[in-house]
């Protein structure tokens, strides 16, 4: 099976740039395998009510690491965890969490691990039950926190569920 890495940010606004990823959490699929990162602000605007559902406040994002030194080391993690060729990033909403992910991957190191493409892990229910509104998160083990590891462990554990009814990915 091709390593798969689910991923969930957490970020101060909606637009990468003008704001600022705050954190992120990854968890690989096959073994639960995690990682944590959290990133200084590269701007100084943000939305404080963005900014809140991660539970962080301003000045504790200040005191975050600079953003190139955390993604590299995010991507030696990713390299750790791939077994089979490139590997696969889904997320709960591929528009906000690969976004983020893959802008600051080519803004601070100019390359994504992961490539161009990603996967929604709600699309892949829903082909597999052949049911555009399939409720997935119903699946999720684990409650839903807003800290980016507890909910990639909940897409992730979903993903496992998904896996274990014979979709092949």
């Amino acid at each position: 099976m091709q390593t798969l890495i689910v991923v969930d940010v957490e970020a101060d606004g909606p637009v990468q740039g003008d704001h600022s990823m705050v954190c992120f959490g990854a968890v690989t699929v096959k073994d639960l395998k995690t990682f944590y990162g959290e990133v200084k602000p590269i701007s100084p605007l943000y939305i404080p009510s963005a900014l809140a559902v991660s539970g962080i406040s301003r000045e504790q994002h200040e005191q975050f690491r600079d953003p190139k030194e955390v993604m590299l080391e995010f991507e030696d993690w990713i390299k750790e965890q791939s077994v089979k060729g490139k590997p696969t990033l889904l997320s709960d909403n591929n528009g906000f969490d690969a976004a983020w992910i893959n802008w600051y991957f080519h803004k601070y190191l100019g390359r994504n691990p992961f490539g161009w493409s990603s996967r929604r892990i709600g699309d892949l229910f829903c082909g597999f039950n052949k049911d555009l509104y399939y409720g997935w998160k119903k699946h999720r083990v684990g409650k839903h926190t807003h800290h980016p590891v507890d909910d990639a462990m909940g897409n992730a554990t979903a993903l496992q569920y998904l896996l274990k009814q014979g979709f092949k990915i």
